[in-house]
């Protein structure tokens, strides 16, 4: 099973980014592209045929609206293929990390392709109907994108690939993805991930799971978790900070709970007061990070979106110049104009 251990892990992801270099659809071709950019080795081994790829693609593309047509693929992948088109092969490189004193910050090109989705409205509330017009992650056309379907601590899941990614081997976990559950925490939910982190991330260090929630730079609603396995810790889990017992302040308000049922108790009256959150679950531990909803402050203008990652301390930046200028104080400026 993929989560016996970190190299069946790490098998079964990479064998399926190149089982989906096989399947004729560009939302297929996109996600492997995405994933190759963000792990080096994966990029030194598809590299030639990723290029090959694309160079089929253009041929299609030209083809077709050369003579007025109009191409098959859903929506988002067209406007996607049509940017990688004009940008070239060649300008794209991995993504770039840099460590900015407390920060991890990367130029991740790809990502800043992506549909923003709900990403880029203004949010008023935590819980909106699940919407089966909407994109959501039981749409047909994705399960050529889901990497593994089975059982986890007693709920059918299916993990799908981050399309975009920002973190190592980046998940998309859906319990019950027939269910249409919309984007919003239940107490069964909760409970669930602090066990499975704990259970999972015995066997496979740094296994952890990011949640936005509705308001908090959550993209689709649609009921999904973000897994992921880093070997270097994410900053907010540094000892400095006050949430862990050290001296120092977060820029933004965080609470860390090594309970489930004090995280829940807290969770719990977030969604009383009607208070926006993130969540970062690692192995017997949840961080819960309270915020404003999306919309209601102006986002700087280097940033796509303060989500998990970000209040977890990384920052994804989608142009080089930002990626070098960007420096410390713009960062806790952004953390912090959050504040509930």
């Amino acid at each position: 099973m993929i989560f016996d251990s970190p190299e069946n892990h790490r098998c079964a992801f990479n064998a399926g980014l190149r089982k989906l270099l096989e399947d004729d659809s560009a939302g297929a071709f996109i996600l492997a592209l995405a994933n190759a950019t963000f792990d080096p080795g994966v990029w030194s081994e598809l590299h030639t045929r990723l290029h090959e790829r694309l160079g089929v693609w253009r041929q299609r593309y030209q083809g077709m609206l050369a003579e007025g047509g109009e191409p098959a693929d859903a929506p988002d992948d067209i406007a996607v293929m049509l940017r990688l088109l004009v940008v070239g092969f060649e300008r794209l490189t991995p993504t770039e990390f840099r460590q900015l004193g407390d920060w991890e910050v990367q130029f991740n090109l790809l990502r800043a392709f992506r549909p923003k989705r709900m990403a880029g409205e203004s949010v008023i509330s935590l819980r909106k109907p699940f919407d089966a017009q909407s994109f959501h992650f039981d749409k047909p056309f994705l399960q050529a994108e889901v990497f593994w379907r089975g059982e986890l601590a007693g709920r059918a899941v299916q993990l799908l690939y981050n399309k975009f990614p920002f973190v190592e081997q980046h998940g998309l976990l859906v319990p019950e993805p027939g269910r249409h559950l919309p984007q919003f925490l239940g107490a069964e939910d909760h409970h669930w991930l602090f066990d499975l982190c704990a259970e999972i991330g015995e066997r496979i260090p740094g296994f952890g799971v990011g949640y936005n929630a509705h308001g908090a730079y959550a993209s689709v609603n649609h009921l999904h978790f973000q897994t992921f396995v880093r070997e270097r810790v994410l900053p907010l889990r540094a000892p400095r900070w006050r949430h862990n017992g050290g001296n120092r302040d977060y820029p933004t308000v965080c609470h860390h709970f090594d309970s489930a049922g004090a995280a829940w108790a807290f969770i719990a009256d977030l969604h009383r007061r009607q208070i926006a959150y993130n969540l970062l679950y690692v192995s017997g531990h949840c961080y819960c990070l309270p915020r404003c909803f999306q919309g209601s402050y102006p986002n700087p203008t280097w940033s796509g979106g303060f989500a998990w990652y970000e209040l977890s301390g990384g920052f994804t930046t989608f142009g080089r110049a930002d990626f070098l200028a960007l420096d410390e104080v713009a960062i806790e400026a952004g953390l912090n104009s959050l504040r509930p």
